[in-house]
């Protein structure tokens, strides 16, 4: 039974059952097995956005069936409504929910996506070259030249996503004030030491531990994303078309492993932030949609931000983890650490002792 049902189970979500110097620890495999397979994982990256992807077109179908416009959206339980009527999407000028036809678009959007997205991960999982042609979109982990292009595509593509929210707060309909207690077009702040102090812990009213999550109004949160997204487009740019320097070459790892480190640490990082965000601020997350901050009064706010801190916690230790990894392997040395205690085999152990 195990060899028929939960072996081919659980390689499929990645894990694996046998150490090896290239999987490393049992059940901690993932997708580093295709580290020198371009074209696989190529196909589990596509796959892995097709998975989020179906996530959001279905999890906003099943929260518009249950969904009663009587009551609260924070009193269903409800978390992506809630962020789609924050983009002033299917409710009238006050906030209320008055077209749902909107939300069942975007579910199916995504879901018509996800299915694309689902077909893109399998041809290459399975029928595509295991290899991308590195005269194409093949690649060496070692390339600097190649490894900062394609970062700098993901931020070009990144500072227009934040562009997208720019465009449809100031042209498109606007977003929910939840100052002004309406949908409205806004004007956005662009003065770069109001934005910028935000970083330093620096808010409308003097220094605060919250950082940006003390942001309190919606011309600061456009703002921001103006600045985001112009300095994303413009450091693509600027990675796509010029080659690592001296110190950066000596300084970083530059291996698979050490870019899924990297990779995941903006992923703790933005899981902490969404969570403090949800925590404590009541514009980029108003109390109309989200609940009160704080109280004995129903709220989803609890669970929103559990539930990121939890995944940003993950992310945390799966950096610190790769980042391990990658360094004693640039290294060419094992380290006498708790990781290697924890996770050497059996046979491994055998012959430390």
């Amino acid at each position: 039974m195990d060899g028929l049902f939960w072996t081919p189970l659980m390689r499929s979500l990645g894990w694996s059952f046998e150490a090896t110097p290239e999987a490393g620890a049992p059940l901690l495999a993932g997708n580093i097995r295709f580290k020198d397979l371009s074209g696989r994982l190529l196909g589990a990256h596509v796959a892995h956005a097709g998975l989020i992807v179906l996530w959001a077109g279905a999890m906003t179908l099943f929260e518009l069936g249950r969904f009663d416009a009587s009551l609260p959206m924070y009193e269903q339980n409800l978390i992506l409504l809630p962020h789609l009527a924050t983009l002033g999407i299917g409710v009238d000028a006050s906030g209320a929910v008055v077209d749902t036809y909107p939300y069942y678009a975007i579910a199916m959007v995504h879901l018509i996506s996800s299915a694309v997205l689902g077909a893109g991960g399998m041809y290459h999982a399975v029928l595509g070259p295991e290899k991308l042609d590195l005269k194409g979109f093949g690649y060496d982990w070692k390339d600097g030249g190649k490894m900062t292009t394609i970062l700098g595509s993901h931020l070009v593509m990144l500072g227009l996503g934040a562009l997208l929210l720019v465009l449809k707060a100031t042209q498109y309909g606007g977003v929910y004030d939840p100052v002004a207690e309406q949908v409205r077009l806004i004007d956005p702040n662009l003065d770069p030491g109001r934005i910028f102090g935000y970083l330093f812990g620096i808010g409308p009213n003097g220094w605060t531990i919250t950082g940006m999550a003390s942001v309190d109004n919606m011309e600061d949160i456009i703002g921001g994303h103006v600045w985001v997204g112009a300095l994303c487009i413009i450091g693509g740019i600027f990675h796509i078309v010029t080659k690592p320097m001296g110190w950066a070459k000596q300084r970083l790892v530059w291996s698979g492993e050490a870019y899924l480190s990297y990779s995941l640490g903006a992923l703790a990082i933005a899981g902490f932030s969404v969570a403090v965000f949800v925590s404590v601020n009541t514009v980029a997350y108003p109390t109309a949609f989200y609940g009160p901050l704080a109280g004995t009064e129903e709220s989803i706010r609890t669970a929103l931000s559990s539930v990121h801190a939890t995944l940003g916690f993950l992310a945390l230790l799966g950096h610190l983890w790769h980042a391990y990894r990658a360094i004693n392997a640039s290294v060419g040395s094992t380290k006498d650490t708790l990781f290697d205690f924890v996770f050497f085999d059996e046979s491994e152990q055998q012959r430390a002792l």
